[in-house]
């Protein structure tokens, strides 16, 4: 486990997918006080909402010393925010490409969306941190997920707010292979098998076939990226990853 350095909170942004449970971990490693936020779009699937309750209970109970710093849970229902922004996501609709080039799963303004609601609470919680598994190596192509619109984002907060806010991205340049060995260094095999066995990214809310990389049809674009990094760590025998480097 590395040392914890930051005495403040964090905040972070957790559906209860692969990359926002290793965020999780991240934070806990390295906060006195974590609290997590989730929302409510009206995904098609709840099978992640409730993924979010397995992930921090088994992250809690095998990991006692990151319990001790785990608090309260946020869930924000803003449905109304997914009835304007519908996607496949949201839709009983095939996942295709748009004409934009996008995937039918990107949800216009989303990661906007759930940092202007999480810096809102962060700020009534006094948390400074703002924690997000947004990536740029191995996303599907999606503009908010980029680093520049989120340092953009952090200013208009902390304008807007008068805060001084972080968003962190502890992801932003790993390929999902480096993710996993992210996992392993933070919470060693424990963990990468809890976030395999109770962590959930499927698109189509698969949760009856459990492949070595996890749950999940195996087909959809999201089981793909999850699939072939998990392929690509094995592959390079399980390397290590500290979160101390992957932070920097």
């Amino acid at each position: 486990m590395g040392p914890m350095t930051e005495p403040s909170g964090a905040l972070v942004l957790f559906s209860g997918g692969q990359d926002s449970s290793v965020c999780l971990a991240w934070a806990l490693d390295r906060y006195q006080r974590v609290e997590t936020v989730g929302f409510d779009y009206g995904q098609r699937h709840s099978v992640e909402l409730e993924a979010r309750q397995q992930v921090r209970e088994r992250m809690a109970s095998a990991f006692p010393q990151w319990g001790a710093r785990l608090g309260e849970d946020h869930m924000l229902d803003i449905r109304g925010f997914g009835q304007v922004a519908a996607s496949a996501l949201t839709a009983d609709r095939a996942i295709e490409m748009t004409a934009k080039g996008l995937p039918s799963t990107f949800v216009p303004g989303r990661n906007l969306a759930f940092f202007v609601y999480a810096a809102a609470l962060a700020d009534r919680r006094g948390l400074k941190s703002l924690v997000g598994g947004m990536c740029e190596t191995d996303f599907s192509g999606y503009p908010d997920c980029r680093r520049e619109t989120l340092d953009a984002m952090q200013q208009a907060l902390n304008l807007g707010m008068a805060q001084d806010f972080v968003i962190e991205t502890p992801l932003m340049w790993l390929t999902k292979a480096e993710t996993w060995a992210l996992a392993k260094g933070l919470g060693g095999d424990e963990l990468v098998e809890l976030i395999v066995a109770e962590s959930h990214t499927c698109y189509t809310g698969e949760r009856d076939q459990l492949h070595p990389w996890g749950y999940g049809c195996g087909a959809c674009p999201a089981c793909e990226l999850r699939q072939r990094g998990w392929e690509g760590w094995v592959a390079d025998e399980r390397p290590v990853l500290r979160a101390q480097a992957a932070s920097a």
